[in-house]
């Protein structure tokens, strides 16, 4: 017998239809505690969803500031130590 397991299914009205067995014997009595799920997004979805949010703002004069933060990055910055 099952003691705890998590299973999920999908709520019509009153009934909630499990997507998998839940392996216990008709006329069970059972104790449910409902929780819902956010729905699973294919991987990167979210960062496509934000990479384009200023894509119609978007101007050269920023291509031109994002390419000066990346050759100002690439200087060597570092000093000698004192002696």
């Amino acid at each position: 017998m099952i003691e705890k397991t998590t299973l999920h299914g999908i709520i019509q009205g009153k009934t909630i239809h499990l997507a998998n067995d839940p392996g216990l014997a008709e006329g069970v009595e059972v104790e449910v505690v409902v929780q819902s799920v956010k729905p699973k997004q294919p991987w990167g979805e979210g960062l496509r969803r934000c990479a384009g949010a200023l894509a119609d703002q978007w101007t050269a004069d920023d291509d031109r500031i994002l390419e000066e933060i990346q050759q100002d990055r690439q200087q060597a910055t570092h000093r000698a130590l004192p002696e």
